[in-house]
């Protein structure tokens, strides 16, 4: 009886933990996909170059690793062929506990990308997280011959309910956007607020008297015997959200200036990937929009030469500025995407799948 408890937990415990990781990240594809490429990038130079040539697949393996990561939770809960997913999900966890370990160690991916954008981890939590987690799927195994045989109809049926329904949704997400964004750029947030910290940053100085020994201060020493050794931020939590953000062009720096009045962003995060799709729809909203009290500003990922060519294809006759790729795909999650901002307030964001109607538009930024 005390061993099916214990099981009963354990698979609650390691098969809940999977179902909410995945939802999260069915939520959000792209951004599994942006860091699987980010973990391609770094295999292919540090252990192997054939991991150069899965990066054009890290979409089709995000829909996949998501999916599956509910699907795989949702059968050790149901007792869902037992065996194979418990095989599964162990070949699973020892693959991601490679990659955390791997970014922790050698600090090479800052963030796994485990809970998405919703939680943040560390590279080190992220390996902890993944080493409790292969313990307790130990626990399963010490425990499997006390898993079920055998699953009610009822249980396969759901399986392949939460498989279907899975995929769409994250098919949905690819071909819209997130249903929920987790993001510094989600809408209703002020960017030049969540540019400043939340309250003055507080430091510790940590410095070595003359008998080698460390001394913690709360405020720099005068004391000119000791010598400084690290500065050590006392409240983390306080740092800006967004720590990145910029965009100019060869006349200088416009960051502060597209916080001003009323704006319409035009994002491309790469010009060699950005879809053709619906461009026509762009071309009729900006030119709408040329006598209206909204600046239409086109902000790339590319070269001015990219960026000119781009404009003169398309008869854009906007102001165009450059930004960081990362940032850009942090802001959203289309290529291109456009955003709507109000002194700096992110008031509406579209897939180019979606591009609105300029009546629409304007209807933002009515009182």
């Amino acid at each position: 009886m005390a061993k099916h408890v214990i099981l009963w937990v354990l698979r609650l415990l390691v098969g809940g933990l999977f179902i909410f990781s995945g939802l999260i990240k069915v939520n959000d594809p792209v951004g599994t996909a942006i860091k699987l490429e980010e973990y391609f990038d770094v295999f292919s130079n540090d252990i192997a170059g054939f991991f150069y040539y899965f990066k054009p697949f890290a979409l089709y393996l995000a829909v996949f690793l998501v999916v599956i990561e509910v699907v795989l939770g949702v059968m050790l809960i149901l007792g869902v062929k037992s065996k194979l997913t418990l095989w599964s999900l162990s070949l699973m966890i020892v693959f991601f506990t490679f990659l955390t370990f791997f970014s922790a160690y050698f600090n090479k991916v800052t963030d796994c990308g485990c809970f998405g954008d919703a939680i943040k981890l560390t590279p080190w939590e992220s390996f902890y997280k993944d080493i409790i987690l292969l313990i307790l799927i130990g626990g399963i195994f010490a425990l499997r011959k006390q898993l079920p045989k055998t699953a009610p109809k009822w249980a396969k049926t759901s399986t392949w309910i939460v498989l279907i329904l899975c995929f769409f949704s994250a098919i949905y997400a690819i071909r819209n956007l997130p249903f929920i964004d987790f993001r510094a750029y989600k809408v209703g947030v002020n960017i030049p607020e969540n540019m400043q910290p939340s309250e003055a940053l507080r430091y510790s100085y940590v410095m070595e008297n003359s008998a080698g020994e460390t001394v913690t201060f709360d405020q720099f020493p005068s004391d000119e015997s000791l010598k400084f050794v690290e500065m050590v931020l006392q409240n983390p939590d306080a740092l800006p959200k967004i720590s990145d953000f910029a965009v100019w062009n060869e006349d200088g720096d416009f960051t502060e200036a597209v916080f001003s009045g009323n704006k319409l962003l035009i994002l491309i995060s790469s010009y060699a990937k950005m879809s053709d799709s619906n461009l026509e729809d762009m071309d009729l909203l900006i030119h709408s929009l040329s006598e209206s009290p909204i600046e239409v500003v086109l902000v790339a990922a590319a070269s001015e030469e990219e960026i000119q060519a781009l404009k003169k294809a398309r008869s854009w006759d906007i102001l165009s500025l450059q930004a960081d790729a990362t940032v850009v795909k942090t802001m959203i999650r289309s290529n291109p995407g456009i955003m709507l901002l109000k002194e700096g307030t992110v008031l509406a964001k579209f897939h180019h799948n979606n591009t609105p109607d300029p009546t629409d538009v304007l209807d933002f930024y009515l009182p």
